[in-house]
């Protein structure tokens, strides 16, 4: 197979975890016999240093015309300065925006070597396997009007939650199609009691779902979901839910597995690529963590576990993307541990030692299965 894919580095750690998954995409590619034309470009903070612009032209270019595109992170507090005219960020949302992304997927499957790193008990976090679906382009984040004014002399902000019947049925129609590669069950999340947005998003996920009559389909309300995550996350398959809900349950979800730095993301929308697959951005869910940017602590797994979900949703390379999430298990079986996942009294690797591990391992991997 040939493929096109642009890296973004970015920002902090960015560029050091990119590095090594571009190094793990570069040794699938060579062990399989694929062509992956990787290309590099700017975005977030460092691209407004060089450019003033946090999403430059080529950037955008370069990921338009490219199969797949994996980002490292973006933003720091060299940025933050809130009378700045243009943040890091908006060259995340405005890339998103452009690439027609509205739909996150954010898989939680904790690793059974590393669930004494989660604070839940361990009986809880057994068999747990789900992923969410996150809207990502609606709701409350995009709604207009977004004002803040003054009433007799007191300050009011308004912001508006909206939702039209055609962007929660696209969305509907990825997850449930998504449920029927895996344990064939959905649960829809709203404020249906509450929310008019959730009203409509209720009747409508409803209305999609008669089309998938092999999917389990339930309703349940955000608070309820929040309460069962944490008490039997192991009932879960697919969970579709709204861009607000979403951003603050998966967060909640990352609990469960001991560590932002492990967990791996993907936006895909309905832009077919020169495969013929959705044509998607790749990011791990972790911050830039400019404490650390530079020096080689950083945990590379949620960026190379990106690329796998690169492999099996725009590349379609099922084989490949399991060769490699099966080799971060064992790695970590292994006991390999970055700072940040390892428990106290355990020793700790850098990125470069476990880079090297990582692709021992994956070399062994592929001879034994050819």
């Amino acid at each position: 197979m040939k493929a096109k894919i642009t890296l973004l580095p970015g920002d902090g750690i960015g560029p050091e975890v990119v590095a090594v998954a571009k190094n793990v995409l570069e040794l699938v590619a060579d062990q399989f016999g694929h062509e992956f034309e990787m290309e590099e470009h700017l975005i977030g903070g460092c691209a407004i240093d060089s450019t003033q612009n946090p999403l430059p032209h080529e950037t955008l270019t370069s990921c338009l015309n490219a199969d797949a595109v994996l980002l490292g992170a973006v933003g720091g507090p060299k940025w933050d300065n809130p009378q700045a005219t243009t943040r890091p960020e908006a060259g995340l949302l405005g890339l998103r925006k452009e690439m027609g992304l509205y739909a996150n997927l954010r898989p939680i499957q904790p690793n059974p070597d590393l669930l004494s790193a989660s604070p839940l008990k361990e009986e809880i976090l057994q068999g747990v396997d789900f992923i969410v679906v996150r809207e990502l382009t609606g709701g409350i984040y995009f709604g207009k009007p977004r004002i803040r004014h003054q009433i007799n002399g007191q300050t009011q902000a308004l912001d508006t939650m909206v939702y039209n019947q055609y962007e929660i049925e696209r969305v509907a129609h990825l997850a449930f199609k998504l449920a029927q590669t895996r344990k064939k069950k959905l649960t829809s999340v709203d404020k249906a009691n509450v929310l008019e947005s959730s009203r409509l998003w209720r009747e409508t996920v409803e209305k999609v779902s008669a089309e998938y009559q092999e999917v389990e389909f339930e309703n349940l309300l955000v608070d309820a979901a929040a309460m069962h995550l944490l008490t039997r996350p192991a009932s879960f398959d697919v969970i579709l839910t709204a861009n607000l809900f979403g951003d603050i349950l998966t967060d909640e979800a990352s609990i469960l597995t001991g560590s932002l730095g492990n967990l791996p993301s993907a936006s895909l929308g309905d832009h077919k690529n020169s495969v013929g697959n959705p044509r998607g951005l790749y990011e791990p869910i972790h911050g830039s963590a400019p404490d650390i940017a530079g020096q080689g602590i950083a945990n590379p797994i949620g960026t190379i576990l990106s690329a796998a979900l690169l492999l099996r949703h725009s590349l379609g390379l099922e084989e490949e993307a399991a060769i490699v999430e099966d080799g971060i298990n064992k790695i970590l079986k292994a006991g390999y541990r970055t700072r940040d996942i390892a428990q106290s009294g355990q020793d700790s690797v850098n990125t470069d030692t476990l880079h090297r591990a990582i692709k021992a391992q994956l070399t062994s991997q592929y001879q034994h299965s050819h």
